[in-house]
């Protein structure tokens, strides 16, 4: 490889950073794989017989219900008190209609609610179609308000319907140290009937950079998220291996996992909301209902995946043990934006030798720039010649061609591991710093930090070889200009994990810039 494909290499690993940092900037992510709207496909397993399809939802038929229990036309409130949050349910279609987070505030310092009560279809409805049809009865509450604490750590509140030879009961445990609800569903006197997550439920308006927000189904290890705008026509899917089923957005969440089985999933858009419900056979279903934050702690020890909620992306067996150091130095250090700059040179001191050779590799490559065209000019008519001449230079001054590549190569997986988990953690959110940056998920309110990384990036660029070529050149300085820029808006956590890796890289290329330069007097 003589200097200029060298060169080209270089500029061509820059730019993939350049796409692989922008890529969920630009670019929406793969549509999920879906069934044609409307249709059932049934997923066989290879030791499982084929079962007949279900019954699509245009062939239920409809059941008159009884919309109350005789004698009680009045709606009940009841109120469930933890440590963690106040829900509140009501008697009219056993439904939630508020869940208030306790220990979560927004930027304006107002409560988060994962639920307000806010459109036609509530959090837990029933129906026998996906008008949720059951939500209109009226249950009897079986006990009243409960407050969870230490001293009482878990109640339990049951909604019973009997009328027109339809019964239901639901039962909700709750417990005073979780987000978790136990929830069974005896139904009887109907055939199969959907349970609904209900509008909105989970989603409060946390956004951050390019964070998925509406439903999302985990089956197996394979997740699907959903955008409601994407969703024109009802989605069905046949739950082969479903794990959970939830409505997220950037760092809060409810999900619905099936202990029991379902016959099918449905997905669909209604007044802006993203809608996913389960099917199910009349009997005794079970779930357990989650609706908190993404707090991988939490939601690791309950055994059910929903920890994959938090979605570290392709390099997430690299990003899992990099958050976990991190929330380790975190616990000695007590402030993430240190945390971060402690973390990244931890994460460098592994590369030490391997930069070390690159710089080299680099510094010796542009030495010899003057020879390599000399080669090329004078064998420029025979390529054989030329590419052994320079295979044979390489070998007498010990230089490996794409030995300044192969440590950002390395790199790649690392970066793109952290550069993760500081966009989705919410150990981030809120999490101050120093002076101005005071929520290291935001992005730098005054444009600091962005304005020094790219600084930096542009002194790392003058104190590292270059290629004789002006273009190329050119080209490579222009690219502090193209990542500030990117910069801009990204979370101030990652722009510090940046900014330290190029002051660690300048205070390494100047080390190796004066070991050479000796070498070269010495010689």
């Amino acid at each position: 490889m003589d200097n200029k494909d060298f060169q080209r290499a270089l500029i061509a690993i820059v730019v993939s950073f350049l796409v692989l940092i922008g890529y969920q900037y630009f670019f929406v992510k793969p549509t999920p794989r879906v069934e044609k709207p409307g249709k059932v496909v049934q997923q066989v397993r290879p030791h499982e017989k084929a079962s007949k399809p279900a019954v699509t939802e245009k062939q239920a038929i409809p059941q008159k219900i009884h919309p109350v229990i005789s004698g009680n036309l009045q709606e009940t409130l009841v109120k469930v008190e933890t440590p963690l949050y106040i829900a509140e349910f009501s008697s009219r279609g056993g439904v939630i209609k508020k869940w208030e987070l306790k220990k979560y505030r927004t930027k304006q310092g107002a409560p988060i609610f994962l639920s307000k009560g806010i459109g036609d279809i509530l959090p837990l409805a029933l129906g026998t179609d996906t008008e949720f049809n059951l939500s209109s009865i009226n249950f009897k509450i079986i006990g009243g308000n409960l407050k969870l604490n230490k001293k009482n750590p878990h109640g339990v509140l049951t909604f019973v319907y009997n009328s027109g030879g339809i019964s239901i009961r639901r039962t909700m445990k709750f417990y005073a140290d979780s987000c978790r609800v136990d929830l069974t569903d005896d139904v009887k006197g109907i055939g199969d009937y959907w349970i609904t997550l209900g509008e909105h439920f989970g989603i409060t308006g946390a956004e951050g950079y390019r964070a998925h927000i509406g439903p999302v189904i985990l089956m197996g290890t394979d997740r699907k998220e959903y955008k409601p705008s994407k969703l024109k026509e009802p989605v069905l899917l046949t739950p082969v291996d479903l794990k959970w089923a939830a409505d997220e957005d950037m760092y809060f969440f409810a999900a619905l996992v099936p202990l029991t089985e379902v016959s099918e999933v449905k997905l669909w858009s209604r007044q802006n909301s993203g809608l996913v419900a389960f099917k199910v056979k009349a009997g005794k279903s079970q779930y357990v209902l989650y609706a908190g934050p993404k707090v991988i702690d939490e939601l690791k020890p309950l055994n059910l995946g929903l920890e994959n909620i938090v979605d570290f992306g392709f390099f997430s067996i690299i990003a899992r043990p990099i958050f976990w150091l991190l929330k380790y130095i975190n616990k000695l250090i007590g402030n993430y934006g240190w945390s971060i700059i402690v973390l990244t040179i931890l994460l460098r001191v592994p590369f030490i030798p391997l930069l070390n050779k690159g710089q080299k590799s680099m510094k010796k490559m542009q030495a010899l720039q003057p020879r390599m065209a000399e080669i090329k000019e004078k064998y420029k008519k025979d390529p054989q010649k030329m590419q052994k001449e320079m295979m044979a230079m390489y070998k007498k001054y010990k230089v490996n061609p794409m030995g300044g590549c192969l440590p950002m190569l390395v790199q790649i997986p690392v970066f793109f591991a952290l550069y993760k988990v500081l966009l989705v953690a919410i150990e981030m959110r809120d999490a101050p710093w120093i002076l101005w940056i005071q929520d290291l998920s935001a992005k730098d309110p005054i444009y600091v930090l962005p304005i020094i990384m790219g600084a930096t990036m542009f002194l790392q660029q003058k104190m590292t070889p270059t290629s004789a070529d002006p273009k190329q050149a050119k080209i490579m300085m222009f690219m502090p200009i193209i990542f500030t820029f990117m910069f801009l808006n990204f979370p101030s956590g990652l722009v510090l994990y940046w900014l330290m890796s190029n002051l660690l890289s300048i205070i390494q290329q100047f080390f190796v810039n004066k070991k050479l330069a000796a070498e070269e007097a010495a010689s």
